[in-house]
């Protein structure tokens, strides 16, 4: 019998890369994706959970002996305050992850951002590390947390400062190698991949994979 993943965020940059690859994936009878509301896809192994977020209990056999993979995230301009950034970016992911461990999840696979850090000067910085620290106190059997560079990939939205950083890096890609190579922007759907190849090692205990680390991932699989 095949196992089942849990997705929350298949809407974003990564998540929707991921839904693909889990669609894909044989080892996967069933995928499970929790939404504020419909996308409207269709496919046999699918299943879409509409729920409230802020309400947020999962029926136990969705969870029991899945992996559960957290790609939601916002920025405060797009929250519309730090407050509501905190509660997509944080308070979302530790409640998916409690529920997870409750309910028998085998692994808990997040993307964070580089530089998370709960003494981070940044704001965002500080609430993934403050996210990441949460979440290593909890019983998970398995905890991945990914820790990309600059995501490169079609957003829904336009983002100048993010375009520009892109452009730039790319004529400067021969700068990043070495000790550099972690602040290399990496594509959404190489961490997409990363996700599931972590997923599949099936580690026990906290696993952190900096950008780099997912990009050697990805290469060597």
């Amino acid at each position: 019998m095949g196992k089942q993943a849990v997705l929350a965020g298949a809407t974003g940059l990564v998540g929707k890369a991921l839904l693909g690859k889990l669609l894909a994936d044989d080892q996967y009878e069933r995928v499970y994706i929790l939404v504020r509301k419909s996308t409207g896809r269709s496919h046999p192994k699918l299943t879409e959970m509409v729920v409230d977020f802020d309400r947020l209990e999962p029926d136990r056999p969705v969870l029991e002996g899945a992996d559960v993979f957290c790609t939601l995230g916002t920025t405060i301009k797009k929250a519309g305050s730090r407050e509501q950034f905190h509660k997509v970016d944080f308070a979302y992911p530790v409640k998916l992850a409690e529920l997870a461990a409750a309910h028998g999840a085998e692994q808990y696979v997040i993307v964070t951002a580089m530089g998370s850090d709960t003494r981070s000067m940044f704001f965002y910085s500080r609430v993934k590390g403050e996210t990441e620290a949460r979440l290593r106190q909890l019983a998970l059997p398995g905890l991945s947390i990914l820790r990309p560079s600059l995501l490169t990939g079609e957003r829904e939205e336009f983002r100048f400062g993010e375009r520009a950083v892109e452009a730039a890096a790319r004529a400067l890609s021969f700068v990043f190698t070495g000790p550099l190579r972690k602040y290399k922007p990496i594509p959404a759907d190489t961490v997409a991949e990363g996700m599931l190849l972590a997923a599949r090692r099936g580690r026990r205990g906290v696993t952190v994979y900096e950008s780099g680390d997912i990009a050697d991932l990805v290469d060597r699989a």
